[in-house]
Formats: C-alpha cells, structure tokens, sequence
C-alpha cells in the first residue's frame, strides 16, 4: 500500500511539473549590440580649421562652439555688402535709387552675413564628441564631417527574430534590457518592428545562424545618470 501511495505521488508531482512548464509562457531572449544615436556635423564652407574647442569624449550641449574656420574671403564680402546695402538705402531716400536695386542689395548683404555665421561652427544637439576628424590647420570643405556626435540619454538595440516570434512583438511595446557583465537592468520600447524578412546579420557568431531569415526589431532605452549604456555593448533583451 505504502508503494502505491509513493508511486502515485510521483505520478501527481510529474503531472504538476509538466503543467506548470506547459502553461507557464517563459519569456524569450535576444542579444544585441547597443548603438548610439549619432549626429554628424559638417561645413558649409571651405576654410582652414583655426580654432578646436573641444575634444573626443567632451560633453557638449545644444548650441556649443565647436570649432572655428579661417572666413577671411566671406568676411570680405560681407564689408563689400555692407557698404553696398548702405549706398542703396541712401538712394533708395533720396529717390535716386530704385527698390530693385535696394532689395538686390539688401539680399546680398543678408546671405553675407548668413555666410559669416557658418564660420563657427555649433553643436546641433546635445550629446558626447565621439569622433573629432579634423585638427586645427586642416582645410574644411562643404559636407566633409567635422565631429560626430551621440545623445547618450537614450541608446538603441536592434535585435532579430524568427517569423515564429513575430506575432508576439509589436511597436510600444515594453522590453526589459540586461547587461550581464554588472547585473543591471533597463526598461525598454519596441520603436521598429520590419515588415521585411532579412538573413541573419554577419556579427551572429555561428554560420547557421547566419543563414536564417529574421525579422528586425529595433528597441530604445532611456539611459541612466552615470551613462552605464555605451555603444558597443552587448544588451539581452527580454519580452514578457
């Protein structure tokens, strides 16, 4: 009777294991690299680079001086236009000049001096100089990058599923992010779910991995004071 009793307390203990395993929804993880959000700022004129003012890993906020250029061509034009602008409205006064010739005037002055303003150029946002590409003495052209910089308040990760997990993932939806290394956690959004199945990116480590079409998932975490979240990074991310 004794052994009856046990065997039947095995039985129930199993089927209460496999219950518990078969309606318990385990959440799913995925790893991936942390990336900043960057900003690029370039010239708008070609000039020698005469004055840096900040350096790589520098804090900068909106509307910082980043760095100066040698303007002596645009500052030439902008006296001449000065002094053009100034004639025309004297004679616009006396009645011997025209409004054509007082508005020409008057547009070449204000793109004169629109020009001179590109001369320093500023911070677009604020954020952390990752990359300072040229050093004082360079020449800069227009488009060629000056700095690059990242918001470090908030970071992205993207991820990527199989069609399978797709169903369950969708925008604003809440994720947790874990950095194993010190044991923290992060809450996270869902911002891009894609539409379009890709192969595996090629940083996945095992070819068969590689081979599989997924689906990208890009997910936004508010970082902390410290700035703990940097880019390069490897973030779990975890779906409840």
């Amino acid at each position: 009777m004794k052994k009856v009793i046990v065997a039947v307390a095995v039985i129930v203990l199993i089927l209460v294991v496999v219950s518990l395993m078969f309606f318990r929804r385990t959440p799913f993880a995925y790893s991936g690299v942390i990336e900043a959000i960057q900003v690029d700022t370039s010239s708008r004129l070609t000039g020698q680079v005469i004055k840096n003012y900040f350096d790589e890993g520098n804090d900068i906020k909106k509307g910082d001086l980043l760095a100066e250029l040698d303007c002596k061509d645009v500052n030439i034009a902008l006296d001449l236009a000065d002094k053009e602008y100034k004639r025309a409205a004297q004679l616009l006064k006396s009645t011997a000049g025209s409004k054509a010739d007082y508005d020409r005037a008057k547009y070449q002055y204000d793109n004169a001096v629109l020009q001179q303003s590109w001369c320093k150029i500023t911070a677009p946002s604020d954020g952390r100089i990752l990359y300072r590409y040229l050093e004082e003495g360079d020449l800069a052209v227009p488009g060629r990058k000056l700095f690059t910089s990242a918001d470090m308040r908030e970071m992205d990760v993207w991820f990527y599923v199989p069609h399978d997990e797709l169903a369950n993932l969708r925008v604003n939806q809440k994720v947790q992010g874990i950095l194993p290394e010190v044991n923290r956690t992060f809450e996270g959004v869902i911002i891009v779910v894609n539409d379009e199945a890709e192969f595996t990116p090629k940083n996945v480590q095992t070819r068969s991995e590689r081979t599989r079409l997924v689906f990208g998932i890009k997910t936004r975490f508010k970082n902390d004071a410290g700035f703990t979240l940097k880019p390069g990074m490897t973030m779990e991310i975890r779906i409840k």
